[in-house]
């Protein structure tokens, strides 16, 4: 199978599946229903909005906590935003950030700076100061959006204080909720808010009622979809530092259109979504948040997920389809109650961000009759590459199958220039429209990332003779928990600022409910000693929930090479 001409050799625009079986594997497994050489048209990201807003003004686009907006009350906010934005200085080139939760606040901005031209950078609510410090120095982000709850409000505060931002644009929470939640929440959880005028920064704090107060005619600009960088995604490599993917207007409009394609049966202006995974997350960015909008459906937005919440809410709105992590489908599946709940609306389920354990599947499937399929991608791929088919035959533990217009190509470890036999196991390597431009300002990483048009996944995978693809390990060192790219040094060197620490190696380890879960491993400086208790709880301050090592071990000596470094091998080994 001779794979490396990657897509430029195609002409599209006639090509039929059949056209191709004997260079691509996957294409007879194909259902007739999709081509993969299909033609796909990149547009402005916005667009997804503007044309659903056009076709259906009056149709509910987010419902939040009771509170319904329809597309054309979305598309207006979307428009004064980004009109107040361009007031304030923002243009091509300018970055955004975005430190929000799954709010209506997210959608209307994320649209409106993509509509001014600049370049919206996700953050993670949950990260610390020092961590979002991080990544708005590399970013160069100037203006960061958020709301005035004091969780998210002091964080960006505290990034205004140390001049790693121009401005602060402050979005009132209680907004998005109806009229009577709106007033209780003011007056029983004032003390979750923030007063934002009190702050030493005040003249560099922006309110949305001044940047909304406008007619909302925006200077339209011209994008260069191949090449306008419209999300600074930020992932790590092996060594966990960030980096910052440049996903395009291409990358982004091509997988959605790619991921529509794969689910034909979805119609338009009639479906509902749930909204429970985090927009900062590429995942859910795309597959809900563009996706949904793009086919014009009802987005549930859920702020933090809570199991009883969660299910209560499928129960009462009917959502038809439901992106998730296998985190949370283990959950549901668990709950013991869960036969109290009608889950039988939901018709498409597509679970990402890690492995999906067969067991999970079949428990989930045979309680709702959805058939719940299992994805793969990375950020840097937008995210989706490759998918099982939503109707169609699902093969135990694989990712699936390419979707439209990408290859996969497995490589070989020692030479990435050249393919494995079938069956054999190799990199995994990934060619297609949704592919990253490069990582920001880093052209040595972005050099390593790519094997001519193709991306070097960091992925250890094999592929069948019906083309689905097999992962049976990482290069990196990255750990999956609950869907969340974790990376271990990042753990380490928060444990290492610890006076009590010698040496410490983190590696992840399987967890039943999260999927892999962090675990350190500690060796002291003689003469000093230290509880899991007490170095938990220093490390509070310094590294998010997600990353917080599930367990910690003391050890006298730690494995090391023949040239003094640690090793995370023999650790490995021993579970």
């Amino acid at each position: 199978m001779e794979l490396n001409q990657g897509l430029h050799d195609i002409n599209t625009s006639t090509a039929q599946n059949s056209k191709f079986d004997q260079d691509y594997l996957w294409l007879k497994s194909y259902p007739e229903t999709i081509n993969w050489a299909m033609e796909l048209q990149p547009k402005p990201v916005y667009e997804f909005l503007d044309i659903s807003a056009q076709k259906i003004p009056n149709n509910t686009c987010t419902f939040f906590l009771g509170k319904t907006s329809s597309y054309k009350e979305i598309q207006d906010d979307v428009n004064r935003a980004a009109k107040g934005l361009q007031k304030i200085g923002v243009k091509k080139g300018t970055k955004v950030g975005l430190l929000l939760p799954n709010t209506p606040t997210f959608i209307i901005f994320y649209f409106a700076i993509l509509k001014t031209g600049a370049t919206v950078v996700n953050y993670n609510p949950l990260y610390t100061v020092e961590e979002l410090s991080v990544q708005a120095k590399d970013s160069q982000t100037e203006i960061m959006i958020t709301h005035d709850l004091k969780i998210l409000f002091d964080k960006a505060e505290a990034l205004l204080s140390s001049d790693l931002l121009s401005h602060v644009v402050v979005c009132p929470f209680a907004q998005h909720l109806p009229f009577v939640k709106s007033l209780l929440f003011r007056i029983f959880k004032g003390k979750e808010l923030a007063t934002p005028t009190r702050t030493k920064a005040a003249d560099k704090i922006i309110h949305q009622d001044t940047l909304f107060d406008n007619d909302g005619a925006y200077e339209p600009v011209s994008i260069d979809l191949e090449n306008d960088v419209a999300l600074l995604q930020y992932t790590g490599g092996t060594t966990g530092t960030p980096k910052g993917a440049m996903l395009t207007h291409s990358n982004l409009s091509t997988n959605v259109e790619q991921i529509k394609a794969w689910a034909p049966d979805m119609r338009f202006g009639q479906e509902r979504i749930m909204g429970v995974l985090p927009f900062f997350h590429v995942f859910a960015m795309t597959a809900v948040m563009n996706y949904g909008v793009a086919i014009g459906a009802e987005l549930i937005l859920i702020p933090k997920f809570e199991l009883v919440e969660g299910l209560t809410i499928i129960n009462n709105k009917k959502p038809t389809i439901m992106p998730g992590v296998p985190t949370l489908y283990n959950a549901m599946i668990n709950y013991p109650k869960l036969a109290k709940y009608d889950l039988s609306s939901i018709n498409f389920c597509i679970s990402g961000g890690a492995a999906l354990p067969v067991e999970v599947k079949r428990a989930f499937e045979e309680h709702t009759g959805c058939n719940l399929v299992e994805g793969y991608g990375l950020t840097e791929t937008s995210p989706v590459a490759s998918c099982n088919l939503e109707d169609g035959p699902t093969k135990a533990a694989s990712i699936g199958i390419p979707i439209p217009r990408t290859v996969l190509s497995i490589r070989s470890l020692d030479d990435p220039e050249k393919e494995v036999p079938l069956g054999e196991k190799g990199e995994i390597c990934i060619s297609g429209p949704q592919v990253m431009k490069g990582y920001w300002q880093n052209e040595v990483e972005t050099k390593d990332a790519f094997v001519g048009d193709f991306f070097r996944s960091g992925d250890i995978g094999y592929m069948d003779e019906d083309g689905y693809t097999y992962i049976v390990d990482r290069l990196k060192d990255l750990i999956i928990c609950s869907g969340f790219n974790v990376y271990p040094r990042r753990i380490e060197e928060a444990i290492y600022a610890h006076p009590g620490v010698e040496e410490v190696t983190v590696i992840g380890i399987p967890d039943d409910y999260r999927g892999e879960a962090p675990k350190a491993f500690v060796k002291l400086k003689q003469g000093h000693s230290l509880t899991k208790e007490a170095l938990l709880e220093f490390l509070v301050p310094k590294i998010s929930k997600i990353e917080m090592p599930s367990e910690i071990e003391f050890r006298n000596e730690l494995p090391k090479t023949m040239i003094g470094k640690l090793s995370k091998k023999e650790l490995r080994q021993e579970g």
